[in-house]
């Protein structure tokens, strides 16, 4: 917290992932403590599904996910792809296809105008100045139209950096879509489904 003032004062760091179900209009928020990495990312998406998900939707085979172009889950991001594969394809035996939104578009992405803006306006003006306080704020989010949101500290600590080689990218189930093929690609498991 006061990263952004002075970030040799923070008491910490907070690093939100959310995920934003449209059907269901529920957030669900990961606060991480090291960085926003790939492997970050990707645990909140897992977390997300273990804990919202796959009880929501029992029956699905199949995943959509709507994604910004940059940041952890950038389209151009190989670590993000490994582990979609492996934690989130292979661990729950989903179909994950991912559609990036164009840079300068995630305004367009629902997660940003139907859960975020409504997490800001929550605690607009005051200080975030624990863990507690940040997680209070999201959870306590709510709109007219139903929407709630959970919130999750998540301690484990990623490092910056992660490379992925071509043989590791080779072996995964990748397939990429003949409509903008680096922003809209499809991973299969790589066993069938056990659920």
């Amino acid at each position: 917290m006061y990263d952004h003032d002075y970030p040799s004062d923070a008491l910490g760091m907070a690093i939100p992932y959310s995920t934003y179900d449209t059907l269901a209009n529920r957030g669900f928020v990961v606060v991480g403590t090291s960085h926003e990495t790939p492997a970050f990312a990707v645990a909140a998406l897992a977390l997300w599904w273990q804990d919202c998900g796959m009880k929501t939707y029992p029956q699905a085979k199949e995943l959509l996910i709507l994604v910004d172009c940059g940041g952890g889950n950038g389209a151009r991001v190989r670590a993000w792809k490994y582990h979609l594969q492996y934690e989130i394809c292979d661990r729950f035996g989903l179909k994950v296809t991912v559609c990036h939104y164009p840079p300068g578009a995630s305004k367009w992405n629902p997660a940003d105008h139907r859960l975020h803006s409504e997490i800001s306006k929550n605690w607009a003006g005051k200080p975030l100045t624990s863990y507690e306080t940040v997680l209070k704020y999201i959870r306590t989010t709510k709109t007219e139209t139903g929407l709630s949101v959970q919130a999750r500290l998540y301690r484990k600590h990623y490092e910056i950096g992660e490379r992925i080689s071509n043989v590791e990218m080779a072996k995964l189930q990748l397939t990429r879509h003949e409509t903008n093929p680096n922003w809209n690609y499809t991973l299969d498991p790589h066993r069938p489904s056990k659920m």
